[in-house]
């Protein structure tokens, strides 16, 4: 696998669209002061995700975008892809060339794109873990660095060795999936505290059921005395009734015979 082209446009010093092709070898870019060749190694760390406006010599993340002169207008965007050849799938995706590409607009906002598909920063550095490409890969030596790793601690130069090695892909699963063990270990935690609270609702919920359904029954023997006595008194107003009928109807015949 190797960089086959860089195309750069609204990028610090490169204002208009720049191809820059590389073969398989070896290739030297050379120029005076200030014509812009630490911009193409910038470029590269920036594709790859460099998140440090500091480390590409800058304030902010805008200043990546040509900023204008006298005589040019100032670009809204900084555009910059990518290409390798991916032939012998060093890479871990089904294509010959993997473009990678990265926009940052004046409004501040960003996007990746891998083939021409928006994707996430994450999804680009799992994508060249192990390939000893990347923002601080041992494939993008800059002025000083040599110096930096021969002084650097033994924790620092061992993960340039991880890298070399294609360790550190697998390291870097392995911490995932103990973040993964250590979230799913906080969820049971919750996940007991909810029962818990649960249980604690249920037996309460419980005896307020077993108080409802006392209710209930007092309630209803108490419609059914009601009924009772209400058929009671009317069982009795009706024979009260029947014998002052009768009653009634025997003063009457009286009354008809001495009327008579």
């Amino acid at each position: 696998m190797h960089l086959k082209t860089i195309e750069l446009g609204g990028f610090k010093s490169f204002a208009d669209r720049t191809v820059l092709n590389f073969g398989s070898g070896i290739t030297a870019i050379v120029g005076p002061n200030g014509c812009g060749k630490t911009n193409i190694t910038d470029a590269i760390k920036w594709v790859l995700g460099e998140q440090s406006a500091k480390s590409l010599r800058g304030t902010k993340m805008e200043d990546v975008i040509f900023s204008g002169t006298a005589s040019r207008k100032q670009t809204s965007v900084s555009e910059i892809t990518l290409t390798f050849d991916n032939s012998k799938n060093v890479l871990p995706i089904d294509y010959s060339e993997v473009c990678i590409t990265r926009r940052l607009f004046r409004t501040g906002e960003s996007e990746y794109l891998l083939n021409k598909t928006p994707v996430r920063l994450r999804d680009i550095r799992e994508l060249f873990l192990d390939t000893g490409i990347g923002t601080e890969s041992y494939s993008i030596m800059e002025q000083g660095k040599i110096d930096f790793i021969l002084q650097s601690k033994p924790a620092e130069r061992r993960y340039i060795f991880e890298e070399v090695a294609g360790v550190s892909k697998y390291k870097s699963k392995r911490e995932e999936a103990l973040r993964k063990l250590e979230k799913v270990g906080q969820d049971m935690l919750r996940l007991n505290d909810i029962l818990s609270e649960l249980e604690s609702q249920k037996s309460k919920l419980d005896t307020q059921a077993r108080k409802a359904r006392q209710y209930q029954k007092y309630l209803d023997e108490l419609k059914n005395y009601e009924v009772n006595s209400l058929v009671q008194k009317y069982q009795q107003v009706k024979e009260t009734n029947s014998v002052k009928l009768k009653e009634l109807t025997a003063i009457n015949e009286k009354i008809s015979n001495v009327s008579i």
